[in-house]
């Protein structure tokens, strides 16, 4: 049985913001780009009800709603938009090789990387079945929902305490879940929430289970040291126990620091692989905004086709 093998001007690995970006601006300076949209089509989006702070929405929009809008404006330029998951890579050679869902195998003059990342979650039933209707992985997107709310968050390092301060502003309490009886937070950051009036911080405290048929309404959780539970009301969960890039296929093959965010030279998208280009939430571990992941995406696009036209690819 010969493999199945293609080529291809320019691959996108990956289909939330900054890919379906990178497809448009690709699409529109005739590079045919093919994208492959992996586990998640639409990227974290999808599990988003409510996108309120993307421009030019000014009613706000479905996080949904939004990737297929995103899909269809870049596959009026002509990207061809295909299931599928990479599976493996090989960046040694001058041509890249992309191998998809374990049997086909695309080459390809250019490849830009936007396979984003995944927040780490709790692991507990209420969590997955209440995401988007009160449970959230990001403070900044939908704090605003809790105005004058009462909401819990969930961590201890400084994405957690960045965010309890930024939700401080917003709601009328804050509690904070730590399990252990310390931060791992910087100590600027610590001073910070501990010095909010409308913060509280329970230690030793795990989460086990969260309240609400349809939406949030309460928490249960459980001193870790004498085993005792408690409830309270809330209407927001936050989780902020951190994001994983979803980059485990480049390893050994791309620079990337120690928890697997890809590098990219300065000012740049470009890795340390010529003609292989990183854009989104792979490569952002201090944003990681919608508009911001859309901004790298274009910015991989323009890179990408400067190297081909370097290359004399056309």
């Amino acid at each position: 049985m010969t493999e199945e093998t293609e080529h291809v001007k320019c691959l996108i690995i990956g289909s939330g913001p900054a890919g379906f970006s990178a497809a448009i601006y690709a699409a529109r300076a005739d590079m045919h780009p093919v994208m492959y949209q992996g586990l998640q089509p639409g990227g974290q989006l999808t599990i988003t009800t409510d996108v309120e702070n993307y421009p030019g929405y000014p009613q706000g929009v479905k996080g949904p709603d939004m990737m297929v809008e995103f899909q269809e404006q870049a596959e009026r330029f002509g990207t061809d938009v295909r299931f599928g998951m990479a599976t493996e890579v090989d960046f040694t050679g001058d041509v890249h090789t992309v191998t998809i869902d374990g049997k086909k195998k695309i080459t390809a003059d250019s490849v830009i990387i936007s396979t984003g990342a995944s927040a780490k979650w709790l692991g507990i039933e209420s969590e997955q079945r209440l995401n988007g209707f009160g449970v959230s992985a990001c403070a900044v997107c939908d704090g605003f929902f809790y105005k004058g709310q009462e909401v819990a968050i969930v961590g201890a390092g400084d994405t957690a305490a960045e965010e309890a301060s930024y939700l401080s502003k917003l709601c009328k309490k804050v509690t904070m879940l730590v399990r252990r009886d310390e931060m791992r937070a910087s100590k600027a950051m610590q001073h910070r929430v501990m010095n909010a009036p409308n913060i509280q911080i329970m230690w030793n405290t795990e989460t086990v289970e969260i309240l609400g048929e349809n939406a949030v309404e309460g928490v249960r959780v459980k001193n870790n040291e004498s085993g005792e539970e408690s409830e309270f009301p809330i209407t927001g969960f936050f989780v902020a126990i951190g994001h994983k890039p979803n980059t485990d296929i480049f390893k050994g093959q791309l620079d990337m620091d120690d928890v697997g965010y890809l590098k990219v030279k300065s000012g740049s998208t470009k890795t340390n692989i010529p003609g292989v280009f990183a854009s989104g939430d792979a490569a952002d571990k201090i944003y990681r905004q919608a508009v911001t992941a859309a901004g790298t995406g274009c910015m991989a696009a323009l890179d990408a086709e400067r190297y081909l036209s370097e290359k004399g690819i056309h």
